[in-house]
């Protein structure tokens, strides 16, 4: 009585064996059968079964750790991919309103030294002509990491795109809207790079570049 117990325990270990190779695998035969054998066949089905588990989790890792974009950014020290995609999501709204509100001094805090002339120029420009600039950022849809790479002198670059929908308008002094419409959604796709240059203990990763899609 006890060795045939034994029997049903090992088969019902195998049967657990099987529903863990399931959950990892996402496979499973479309009827499941219990079968008795012994401990020696069964030891010989959980070796395979463990290695096959082991061989899928180890491809899986290294799917995630080789894809190229990730391969740069586990160079960078101490940088959250998670982190980094919100805060640049942060950023892109932040500039986005300093843009169109004329806010130079926020302009100049979060972006690269040549970038933020072609802002503030832009800002002139329409200071002159007396036209104002209103931007209503609806949601971001989409913020993720399109490319990075790091540079010989250590710099490191970060291409990030946002898919966003955004109400934008440009009014004349009288207030007309000379540009853009009130009523109109835009879905608007850019890649915004950020820069770095590694060793720099500042948090901030600096707008170097924009462009739309």
């Amino acid at each position: 009585m006890s060795a045939y117990l034994d029997l049903i325990f090992l088969a019902l270990l195998v049967v657990i064996v099987l529903l863990r190779l399931n959950g990892v695998l996402g496979t499973r035969p479309e009827k499941t059968q219990i079968k008795i054998v012994s401990k020696k066949e069964f030891e010989k089905i959980y070796n395979m079964i463990q290695n096959g588990l082991e061989e899928a989790q180890t491809r899986e890792k290294a799917h995630v750790l080789t894809s190229p974009v990730d391969h740069i950014l586990i160079q960078i020290p101490n940088f959250n991919k998670a982190s980094f995609i919100r805060r640049a999501a942060q950023v892109f709204e932040m500039l986005l309103t300093a843009f169109a509100n004329r806010d130079k001094e926020t302009l100049k805090m979060l972006t690269a030294p040549k970038l933020y002339e072609k802002f503030a120029q832009i800002i002139d420009e329409r200071e002159q002509l007396n036209i104002t600039a209103e931007t209503d950022l609806i949601k971001i849809e989409e913020a993720t990491i399109e490319d990075a790479k790091i540079t010989g002198k250590g710099l490191a670059k970060i291409c990030v795109k946002f898919i966003s929908d955004q109400i934008n308008l440009l009014k004349n002094d009288k207030g007309e809207v000379i540009e853009g419409d009130e009523n109109f959604v835009q879905k608007i796709t850019d890649v915004w790079t950020f820069e770095k240059q590694l060793g720099n203990p500042s948090p901030v990763w600096l707008l170097t570049s924009t462009k739309k899609k």
